[in-house]
């Protein structure tokens, strides 16, 4: 009778393992296919903010864009103009503001399920698009002034004007300060990302470790 018991013992301690052991498994299962998709998810935004970037500073526009803007009473039009085509930004900027804000919003959940340091891409891209807009306002100031006292005064007026282009309008070169910022941030996020897309709990990483493990 005591072995009896004791086997009948050992099966509820065996049962009892086996439960816990799969519920931890599957709950490991499912929080990896969450990061998983999180990390999808957040790629695919981040490349789709690069491309509104790329469009919010793109040289070509249209009259279309700014023909909401309306002149003030006491702007002169040279201001009047100057504000005008640096609203280029802002009205493209609307344009993709959902997808900003999506981002934004997901910068949270992404602190909490892959990490702080992780998600400092986030705060990068944000700057980016912030040093962008800050360019427009200031130079909405800058481009309608004509007059200078001394040429030196004139001098450092363009110097001003050709720094904060160079940041509003994509110079289309290898050394585009905006562009290089922006292709740091996704190759950083690209491998925060990639890593937990092809870790344990992708198809790509059982079918992996299922035939390569002793090879």
């Amino acid at each position: 009778m005591c072995w009896i018991e004791v086997i009948k013992q050992i099966s509820i301690l065996l049962g009892i393992f086996v439960a816990i052991y799969g519920i931890d498994s599957w709950r490991r299962e499912h929080t990896g296919k969450r990061k998983i998709e999180l990390a999808e998810d957040v790629l695919a935004l981040f490349y789709e903010a690069s491309d509104a970037i790329r469009h919010m500073r793109h040289p070509a526009s249209y009259s279309s864009e700014t023909e909401d803007v309306e002149k003030s009473p006491n702007e002169t039009a040279s201001q009047y103009q100057a504000r005008k085509n640096a609203s280029i930004v802002f009205s493209r900027y609307n344009t993709h503001k959902e997808l900003f804000n999506k981002l934004h919003a997901m910068r949270y959940r992404f602190m909490a399920q892959i990490g702080k340091e992780e998600a400092k891409p986030f705060d990068e891209l944000r700057e980016i698009v912030n040093e962008i807009t800050l360019a427009a306002r200031i130079l909405s100031r800058l481009w309608h002034r004509e007059h200078f006292q001394t040429q030196e005064e004139r001098d450092r007026h363009f110097e001003k004007v050709e720094k904060y282009e160079a940041i509003f309008w994509d110079e289309m070169s290898d050394d585009d300060l905006i562009n290089l910022k922006i292709g740091s941030v996704i190759n950083k996020m690209e491998l925060t990302c990639q890593k937990i897309i092809s870790s344990e709990g992708s198809i790509y990483a059982i079918i992996h470790k299922k035939f390569f493990k002793d090879s």
